[in-house]
């Protein structure tokens, strides 16, 4: 079950034997998606007298939260809500009314991390309408948009609002409307042969004790789901871009713009809308990690490089960060991408006649035409503010990132209207018409 070369393929097993060896782990799979196709599939241990496969399930904990994540987007999508709602508008009745879905999402809210219960993980759970009810205004730790705080309980709310807006369960939204379609068949809410029973493994001794299973009903949304390294690369595959119609590409893209922030000023792990966002050897990459008592998974896709990369374990802690990022400086070194070959394209005169030398008063930018009538503005040398531009339909043009996002662009003979700030061909150019008017360059 291999597309990479057979050095290669016996570089990142070896990588995958030192983990499950040094981390002492029971029973260790991982795999990488390249364009969509699973590439690579290793497994070393044991799951009862055999060694796991692709198709062994493991329980994947937070991973479920992206998924569910991905079912909140498309009721945006569908205009079903905006982001910007109170979770009030379509889940009346909680003290936390007043957060915004967008808030939920990107663990930005202010709740509590756990909910008012016993340790959830390893008991079984309460009814979506009794968590509900147990919430109270000290599940509110931070002032709502302020900071990052990891909850738990926020996709549980999450997940118990999706199933009042489809009018089912969460889980049946879920499998009608990613799972499915996607043919992640092998995921499902409870266990299923065969399957890795989840251990802790004794910090000073050889030995495992197994960790228990539970039903977390209300508290599902956060961390139920139970998968395979099988399907959990088609789930490396969607967010690397291969989203096979379940989500619009540019929602995904979104997802995976950060949010909050998890570790200060270094940023090098975040939120998106329903993704952690990790940077790490110039690339950007984003997914979910997961664990439950017994089992640890991490999924993380770079959209960049169309590559996908997990692991699955079934022991309650010891696994190494590094292990994904490793698998995929191997590849890297073996086995290096392509990139995409440059062809030319078919350009439309009176866009073509705008692209080139434009300036912010003194200051230079070029003008570029892109793939599907975009346009590029971006400083020469040092400094500026760089935008990517669609066209609309009343012939304006769009901002779609940077300083210019969302902002308007429009087109004149002489000049460039950017949200007030005008771009002449000339530096300071007299016969455009510049605010504050021009007068004359002296030494």
């Amino acid at each position: 079950m291999t597309q990479v070369g057979h050095r290669t393929a016996r570089a990142l097993l070896r990588r995958l034997a030192v983990e499950q060896a040094r981390c002492r782990v029971p029973s260790l799979t991982a795999a990488i998606v390249r364009d969509g196709r699973l590439a690579w599939f290793g497994g070393r241990g044991r799951v009862g007298d055999g060694e796991p496969t692709a198709a062994t399930q493991y329980r994947i904990g937070s991973i479920t939260k992206s998924m569910v994540a991905v079912l909140v987007m498309r009721l945006r999508d569908e205009g079903v809500l905006a982001l910007t709602d109170p979770l009030e508008r379509h889940l009346p009745g909680t003290p936390l009314g007043h957060l915004t879905i967008a808030q939920l999402l990107s663990h930005t809210a202010g709740l509590t991390a756990e909910p008012p219960t016993a340790w959830w993980e390893r008991t079984a759970g309460i009814p979506a309408g009794d968590l509900l009810a147990r919430l109270g205004e000290e599940e509110l730790k931070h002032r709502p948009g302020r900071r990052f705080h990891y909850s738990n309980v926020g996709f549980a709310v999450l997940g118990e609002m999706v199933a009042r807006l489809r009018g089912t369960t969460w889980l049946d939204a879920l499998r009608a409307e990613v799972l499915g379609p996607l043919g992640m068949r092998g995921t499902t809410a409870r266990p299923r042969a065969p399957h890795a029973i989840g251990y802790a493994v004794h910090p000073y001794a050889d030995v495992v004790l197994a960790e228990p299973e539970h039903d977390a009903d209300g508290m599902g949304p956060a961390g139920q789901l139970w998968s395979t390294p099988h399907d959990l690369s088609r789930w490396a595959a969607f967010l690397a871009g291969d989203t096979g119609g379940v989500l619009c590409p540019d929602t995904l893209a979104e997802m995976r713009e950060p949010a909050g922030v998890d570790d200060g000023d270094t940023w090098s792990s975040g939120f998106g809308l329903g993704l952690q966002l990790s940077r790490s050897g110039g690339r950007r990459l984003a997914g979910h990690t997961g664990s439950m008592p017994g089992f640890l998974a991490t999924v993380w896709a770079d959209a960049a490089d169309g590559v996908g990369v997990l692991f699955m374990a079934n022991t309650t802690t010891g696994t190494s960060p590094a292990l994904l990022t490793d698998l995929l400086d191997i590849l890297e070194e073996y086995e290096p991408g392509l990139p995409d070959e440059w062809r030319p394209m078919a350009a439309d005169p009176d866009l073509l006649a705008l692209t080139g030398l434009w300036h912010w008063g003194p200051k230079p930018y070029a003008l570029r035409l892109l793939p599907e009538r975009g346009l590029s503005l971006e400083p020469i040398g040092a400094g500026g503010r760089a935008s990517r531009f669609v066209p609309r339909q009343d012939g304006t043009w769009l901002g779609l990132d940077g300083y210019y996002a969302g902002e308007t662009l429009r087109v004149a003979a002489d000049h460039l209207d950017l949200n007030t700030f005008i771009f002449t061909r000339e530096p300071y150019d007299p016969a455009a018409p510049v605010p504050g008017g021009v007068g004359d360059w002296h030494a």
